[in-house]
């Protein structure tokens, strides 16, 4: 039960930094997507049931306050969520390259979902403006956080290791 109230504090955290400090530091209007990270992060983590609630909830707070219709990022997050647990065994924390590859994976997917279901359908098709401006740049963008994040998760894991191994002396060599 605690660790689920920690899971929900960290969802609403990122949410609050992706619709805040993120958005003051897009460029060219493209901002990371933190909150995919999040919930992939929940998926390959702790599995598909989850990473499916973090993809929920994540969702839901977007459609509340950014969204036109509720349920949709919901929907979407939770796909991705669930999506990304059936990697959980193949997950080991010191492993970069699967998550820099599912996260670029999940904001593929939630870029095209979003494009075909919000712009396609009402008739705009372009496609290609779309992915080079919008969808290339953000999987960057998210790729880049999701290392520079994981680079401090590892040393924040490092740095508690060595506290709890040592006492209170901290080393991180």
């Amino acid at each position: 039960m605690k660790e689920r109230g920690i899971g929900i504090l960290m969802i609403i955290g990122v949410f609050l930094l992706q619709s805040t400090v993120m958005k003051a530091i897009a460029f060219g209007g493209v901002s990371p997507n933190l909150l995919l990270f999040a919930v992939s992060s929940f998926g390959f983590r702790r599995g598909r049931k989850e990473g499916l609630l973090a993809g929920f909830f994540a969702g839901l707070l977007v459609d509340i306050f950014f969204g036109d219709i509720i349920g949709f990022y919901a929907l979407l997050y939770m796909y991705i969520g669930y999506f990304n647990g059936f990697f959980q065994r193949l997950f080991f924390k010191d492993e970069l390259l699967l998550q820099i590859l599912l996260v670029g994976v999940s904001d593929f997917f939630f870029n095209f979902v979003v494009y075909v279901l919000v712009f396609l359908l009402r008739g705009r098709f372009h496609l290609g403006f779309y992915v080079l401006h919008v969808i290339l740049p953000e999987i960057v963008y998210t790729i880049i956080m999701t290392i520079i994040i994981f680079l401090i998760a590892l040393l924040f894991e490092r740095i508690v290791g060595n506290i709890r191994d040592n006492g209170s002396d901290i080393n991180i060599a």
